[in-house]
């Protein structure tokens, strides 16, 4: 099973009740946050629903090997203090479903900044002319937040 990866873009203002208890229950509690999530038809249904506040697309290694180097917590707000080979090992493991998030003890979620140089197209658009919704270029935009 693959996994995705879901970064909130828009903030809280204005969001529907039944959109703000799905971005709560997939952890996108705040802007600038990204959670993995396996692609399954109830994971990709609540995507579809939080799709104008969100980008989301395929994860690949490079990028969960980084988000696991940079941004991962431990509950305390702790660094984890992972190597590069021990990050590298824990992504193989999370993207072949031979281990979760939660059971590595850190937390289920990513706190990212804003992208280095802003954002090069619309938010409040989707894809092709902005950055909401299925975002193909969503791995590099990641990287530029670490």
């Amino acid at each position: 099973m693959k996994k995705i990866i879901v970064l909130r873009i828009r903030g809280r203002v204005g969001v529907r009740r039944e959109v703000e208890d799905t971005l709560y229950m997939l952890r996108l509690r705040k802007k600038m946050v990204a959670v993995i999530l396996d692609d399954s038809k109830e994971t990709m249904g609540m995507i579809q629903k939080i799709k104008d506040y969100v980008a989301f697309d395929e994860l690949n290694e490079e990028t969960l090997k980084l988000l696991i180097l940079k941004r991962a917590k431990l509950p305390g707000n702790k660094s984890p203090g992972y190597d590069e080979k021990k990050a590298e090992e824990i992504a193989k493991k999370i993207l072949e479903n031979k281990s979760k998030i939660s059971e590595l003890e850190i937390k289920p979620f990513f706190a990212l900044h804003p992208p280095r140089g802003g954002f090069k197209k619309s938010i409040k658009v989707p894809y092709p002319k902005g950055i909401l919704g299925k975002n193909k270029n969503l791995n590099e935009l990641i990287k530029l937040m670490l």
